[in-house]
């Protein structure tokens, strides 16, 4: 069994994806800076730190773009969060994950409250061990950094005791920097292709059928 399991949040927990989009989508445009959303939801899984630099140009990126960050965070506060759901299953998954043993962590790229309100949202305050956020890594994905600061926390388990589950291709590059498996799911909208290029060891479709698979799948068989 591989007994601690390091969740992303957004797109893999929570059906939040589009909806990060569309804030920094909008955020953008109140910049007078006009990108599609279907661009920018390509970049999600990304922190601000990464994202921004593909869309907005290094000159006008390192005068507004501390602006530009606080008034998409602000907007996505307001306007966005409020509608974010969790996708099916995820709290019987950890619930069953608990039971069976696993420590179970959460590294996002969002602000400390940020992180504290998703765990509400998906009903897993109660049974996450970890919470990493931003303030705990220089970069966001697909540097490693913030899976780094998971390990740190969980004690930095041994080779093979540590797998990293998440939705997008940024965060298997990432479990990848830092020497993890990664395990994706596809209700991030990220292509399965995309997943298993950027190293994913297996894909299910969403937290409901990790559950279903659980007693087939590494995280209880372990690697092999």
């Amino acid at each position: 069994m591989i007994r601690n399991l390091i969740f992303d949040i957004d797109g893999t927990l929570l059906d939040s994806v589009d909806l990060h989009a569309a804030a920094w989508a909008e955020a953008f445009r109140h910049f007078g800076i006009d990108v599609r959303e279907d661009a920018v939801r390509g970049q999600i899984g990304k922190g601000g730190d990464q994202l921004m630099p593909v869309f907005v140009p290094p000159e006008r990126l390192a005068r507004e773009g501390e602006a530009i960050e606080r008034f998409r965070s602000d907007l996505f506060k307001r306007q966005y969060l409020p509608r974010v759901k969790p996708f099916q299953g995820v709290r019987a998954l950890f619930a069953r994950l608990k039971q069976e043993g696993h420590v179970l962590a959460l590294a996002s790229s969002g602000k400390a409250d940020e992180v504290e309100r998703y765990q509400e949202i998906a009903g897993i305050s109660d049974l996450v061990d970890v919470a990493t956020n931003s303030d705990e890594a220089e970069r966001s994905k697909p540097h490693p950094d913030i899976f780094e600061a998971a390990l740190a926390r969980l004690g930095h388990p041994h080779r093979g005791q540590a797998i990293v589950i998440g939705d997008s291709p940024y965060d298997a590059e990432a479990a990848v920097k830092a020497g993890l498996p990664a395990i994706g799911v596809l209700c991030g909208g990220f292509p399965e292709a995309d997943l298993s290029a950027a190293g994913c060891t297996a894909i299910y479709r969403d937290p409901q059928d990790l559950l279903d698979g659980y007693a087939s799948s590494i995280l209880r068989r372990g690697l092999p």
